[in-house]
């Protein structure tokens, strides 16, 4: 036998009792626990990276959002709350007449008019267009007077009433159909005739009763007394009208 043979023989022997020895769990096994030990590292990095305080992830979160808005790194605010519109209060309503005031009560037929070609015949480019028969402009103010039409044979110019859900009313203005126990109110558009007063039966309080005459210093007076003291002083009454 060379000793090319027994070398050969010798490497095959070593071989198996390595192998035998391996599979008895005798022989260690580098590969294995080289594995398990960079497993052991991974969790061990692992653990230290999650023991980290939890408000240090979220500071750093804060401060990454603030430097990307352009601010500091301090925490965000919550948004003030909308504040509530405040509502302004409703305009008083004038209060009807004293009973002592009241000169005497008539029950009429009340329509609405406009200063329209719809109840007047004339357009915004007629030169009497808004003007009333006794040369005063109509005009219409819940919260102060406005004008109205009667006949003059039973109101006169410059009469004064209260008519409940229209207001503080003067005589300003006749109309042909207008006769007898009639009146006609003004509003300033078609629509508001028809949405606020259509044609309606009341009973009106006459407070003053005119001299055939009424004036924008009449209007102007009247309400601004109506408007400061939501009614008609007895002494603007007696002293201008």
């Amino acid at each position: 036998m060379n000793k090319m043979g027994l070398y050969q023989r010798f490497w095959c022997l070593f071989v198996t009792i390595v192998l035998l020895l391996t599979a008895a769990g005798i022989y260690p096994d580098y590969s294995h626990k080289l594995a398990q030990a960079r497993g052991m590292e991974d969790t061990a990095g692992q653990l230290g990276s999650s023991s980290k305080p939890q408000h240090s992830q979220v500071q750093s979160q804060q401060a990454g959002a603030a430097s990307r808005l352009g601010g500091s790194s301090r925490s965000v605010q919550p948004a003030p709350k909308p504040k509530t519109a405040v509502k302004s209060p409703a305009s008083e309503p004038v209060a009807a007449p004293a009973p002592e005031q009241i000169i005497t009560s008539l029950k009429v037929t009340a329509t609405g008019y406009t200063a329209g070609y719809e109840s007047t015949g004339k357009t915004a480019k007629h030169p009497e267009y808004g003007i009333t028969y006794s040369g005063v402009k109509v005009r219409r103010d819940k919260n102060a007077v406005s004008t109205i039409a009667a006949d003059p044979r039973v109101l006169p110019l410059g009469s004064i009433l209260y008519i409940p859900g229209y207001g503080y009313a003067i005589v300003a203005d006749t109309g042909s159909a207008i006769k007898g126990q009639k009146i006609d109110l003004y509003f300033r558009t078609t629509k508001q005739v028809y949405k606020e007063w259509g044609k309606k039966t009341v009973v009106v309080q006459l407070i003053k009763r005119g001299n055939g005459k009424c004036t924008e210093s009449m209007l102007k007076s009247l309400g601004h007394a109506i408007q400061t003291y939501k009614a008609v002083p007895q002494y603007l009454l007696e002293e201008v009208i």
